[in-house]
């Protein structure tokens, strides 16, 4: 088993800002706000915490194949 990324390029679906961020071990994050806009994003239906939804490496429980806040 290989350790899990760590970090993720968030992208905010209201202006499209990328924002490099570090992901949590011990918690889902169900809220962010973007730096650039001050938009605050959620998950989106299915999806079990912001980094699923808007990051380009899914959160820590996803890569290690233990389903999301597990």
């Amino acid at each position: 088993m290989t350790d899990p990324v760590l970090i993720s390029v968030l992208t905010c679906p209201a202006c499209n800002a990328r924002s490099e961020e570090q992901m949590p071990t011990d918690a889902c994050q169900f809220f962010w706000e973007c730096p650039s806009c001050k938009t605050v994003v959620r998950p989106k239906p299915g999806d079990c915490c912001v980094y699923c939804s808007y990051g380009t490496v899914p959160c820590p429980p996803i890569q290690d194949g233990k389903g999301c806040c597990a």
